[in-house]
């Protein structure tokens, strides 16, 4: 499967549960562990467990392997490994802590190219 369409049915499961505030960033030019990084909100730890399970969820189902989930213990930032795709899913409040779209930035002052649909 390639990069595009493992972003859109993570995307797509990210809606379907109410994922807030998603972005997805290209980040093939400035990482080499990820191709694209998409970024969720959820609204309580319960929300963000839920989120990160039913993208994996959504993932296996389409016949792509996870490869890894940290975080699931204290559910307030879940980052969930797809190989070309990297999801962070945070609490509102840890998000805006670490600002993970400033922290990916590109270094000449352009923003990365931001991809979400």
């Amino acid at each position: 499967m390639n990069t595009d369409e493992l972003q859109k049915i993570v995307q797509k499961a990210l809606e379907d549960i109410k994922a807030g505030d998603i972005k997805v960033l290209d980040v093939i030019d400035i990482s080499s562990v990820t191709d694209r990084m998409v970024i969720a909100t959820g609204y309580s730890t319960r929300h963000v467990k839920s989120i990160a399970d039913s993208v994996i969820e959504a993932v296996k189902k389409n016949g792509c392997k996870v490869l890894g989930m940290e975080g699931e213990k204290a559910c307030d930032w879940i980052l969930v490994d797809i190989g070309d795709v990297v999801l962070h899913v945070m609490l509102a409040d840890v998000r805006e802590f670490y600002a993970l779209e400033k922290l990916w930035a590109v270094k000449d002052g352009d923003d990365n190219k931001d991809m979400t649909a």
